[in-house]
């Protein structure tokens, strides 16, 4: 298989380029290598879709960040990889539908659509739904599977999705003859121009229903419930968006279903998440600060985890242990974060008689006497956690 080219690349733009900019690339680029332009040219055709791929991708926000991001291979576009932004499986129509939707009809100037004027009949496509799930980091670390029961569009039973009733046939449109479309001719001061719209009376289909389906009235789809399983992949954060395609409300009358995007949300009380690093603040109390000793310190995965202590451990110190954060979201980045322990020691506000005159006797003692070292270090701890 070829390697693909940088679609920056593919339409002469900088990644600076705003979005007026790519649709003028694209403009110029796809009217240069349109099949009517060069009938029966494979490598006009193939730069004609390279330019249609680049132009999916790059006008579209989140596409364009997450390809900026990751390159050809995004991971949050389905259950299982992106599909090279769903681009590489646009068919020819998908591009002519695309290309007539921006610049008006599927021809331009005086030439009329494509492959002998013919245009793919409109297929109805369903909405798309939205969901929000809380993740915890346990969650997050190793990837989980969700089941929701989603309320949504499905296609009618009675009719099979149809629109019709059951042994009613469907017949041509008249008014399009069962193109889907209407082509009109126009004087300008370039000469004759034809622009073509979607049919007014079958809605771009080329049929119309004369006995519509009495249970859903000719739409073909219903209210009704689906359990769906996601697939949430390890190494998520809060923000990040998983599509789930073909799980969203059915389209009308056998149309393309739509899509399920699933909003991660994290659920967390013990960690700070930093990355894929994770903070735990860690309250020590004051004699294993001064003496050491081992404490248990929670994880990600929910176990206990023992760490040593060193004697005269100060406050704001900090400990790493490395690994044992969380991973990088399907492979992209080095290895897994890691577990950094934010060490501070507790001051009691009370004591009793026993214990203040106890601290009282120490407080004489020079080894209880804080030297311009140790505070400039403790001082230098902060300086460089927060640089």
């Amino acid at each position: 298989m070829a390697q693909k080219r940088d679609y920056y690349e593919v339409l002469g733009i900088s990644k600076s380029a705003s979005e007026e900019e790519i649709k003028k690339a694209y403009r110029r680029i796809a009217i240069k290598y349109h099949p009517d332009r060069n009938p029966g040219d494979k490598k006009a055709e193939e730069m004609f879709k390279e330019a249609a791929e680049a132009y999916n991708v790059l006008h579209d926000p989140q596409k364009r960040q997450r390809y900026d991001s990751f390159g050809f291979s995004s991971p949050f576009g389905g259950e299982g990889g992106f599909d090279d932004f769903g681009a590489t499986s646009m068919n020819m129509d998908d591009i002519f539908s695309m290309f007539g939707d921006i610049f008006g009809g599927r021809g331009f100037g005086g030439f009329g659509g494509g492959a002998g004027g013919a245009r793919r009949k409109q297929q109805h496509r369903g909405s798309d739904l939205r969901l929000k799930v809380k993740l915890t980091l346990e969650e997050i670390n190793t990837g989980v599977t969700k089941k929701f029961k989603v309320r949504k569009d499905i296609p009618c039973q009675h009719c099979q999705g149809s629109g019709a009733e059951p042994g009613s046939d469907r017949e041509q449109c008249a008014t399009c003859h069962g193109s889907g479309v209407i082509t009109h001719t126009t004087q300008s001061i370039f000469g004759m121009m034809q622009t073509q719209g979607v049919c007014p009376t079958c809605s771009g289909e080329g049929t119309i229903i004369k006995n519509k389906c009495q249970h859903c009235g000719g739409t073909g789809v219903v209210k009704g419930e689906e359990v769906v399983e996601i697939n949430i992949p390890a190494g998520v954060a809060e923000g990040m968006v998983v599509n789930v395609p073909g799980k969203g409300n059915a389209g009308q009358r056998n149309g393309v279903s739509g899509d399920i995007q699933v909003f991660i949300e994290e659920e967390n009380d013990t960690f700070i998440r930093d990355g894929n690093d994770i903070i735990y603040n860690l309250l020590l109390d004051f004699p294993t600060a001064v003496l050491g000793g081992e404490v248990e310190i929670p994880t990600i995965e929910g176990s206990k985890l023992r760490i040593k202590i060193e004697n005269g451990t100060q406050p704001g110190k900090t400990l790493r242990l490395r690994g044992k954060g969380l991973p990088a979201v399907q492979g992209y980045g080095s290895g897994k974060g890691d577990l950094v322990v934010n060490i501070s020691v507790y001051v009691p506000k009370t004591l009793s008689r026993e214990e203040k005159e106890a601290i009282q006797k120490f407080q004489q003692s020079d080894n209880f006497k804080g030297d311009r070292q140790t505070r400039d270090t403790i001082f230098q701890r902060f300086k460089n956690y927060f640089s």
